[in-house]
């Protein structure tokens, strides 16, 4: 089976790929399409909402299976007004560059101590328009971790956040663990069940 991903991010489209190895699904890209991609707003309040905007809009687009999946930061113990949710990139209306946000979490992190994060994740698969699928199960939210002042020396280009985080279990980087264990962080199974679900179908 082939299903698109809308993702535009290498790094996120090979994440995927991996995690859905032996599934029997073939995941492409919007890059491997040869034709134009359209702009998605992508401006819902929650990532399922994100979720679904960017997935109607593809399949409208390009009237193939596609899903996409969107996710939103969250903070422990922090006030309201500097929870990222859906708008981890976004900060005062400024989409910010992998370095910007380097310099934006590090700098909170030094305010108000080592930031006890978690994600929130969410996937929308669209089959045809009849057939939608989609998901924000608490199996989908990240393991907590820490959000730290310092970054680690690997810098992965459209994950920069990870440079920041570190295995509240270890007091370790994640990046300084195996490479499965940031991708737990990343994608969590609740992604592999949903699709597992979806193939039982």
């Amino acid at each position: 089976m082939k299903l698109l991903y809308g993702t535009g991010n290498p790094a996120k489209l090979s994440s995927m790929r991996k995690r859905l190895q032996g599934m029997g699904i073939e995941v492409l890209g919007l890059r491997d399409l040869d034709c134009a991609i359209p702009q998605v707003a992508e401006d819902g309040q929650t990532p399922l909402e994100n979720a679904r905007q960017k997935a109607l809009a593809y399949y409208q687009a390009f009237q193939i299976p596609v899903f996409s999946c969107d996710s939103g930061l969250y903070f422990d113990h922090v006030p309201d007004e500097i929870q990222p949710g859906v708008h981890v990139r976004t900060v005062h209306g400024k989409y910010l560059t992998d370095e910007e946000m380097l310099a934006y979490y590090s700098s909170l992190a030094k305010k108000y101590g080592k930031l006890t994060a978690f994600y929130k994740n969410a996937i929308c698969l669209v089959m045809d328009e009849e057939h939608i699928y989609e998901a924000m199960e608490p199996s989908m939210e990240s393991e907590r971790f820490w959000i730290t002042e310092k970054s680690h020396a690997i810098h992965k280009k459209g994950f920069p956040l990870d440079s920041l985080s570190v295995e509240i279990r270890s007091g370790r980087y994640y990046y300084d663990l195996p490479e499965e264990a940031l991708d737990q962080v990343a994608v969590e199974d609740g992604f592999l069940d949903f699709f597992r679900n979806f193939m039982d179908k």
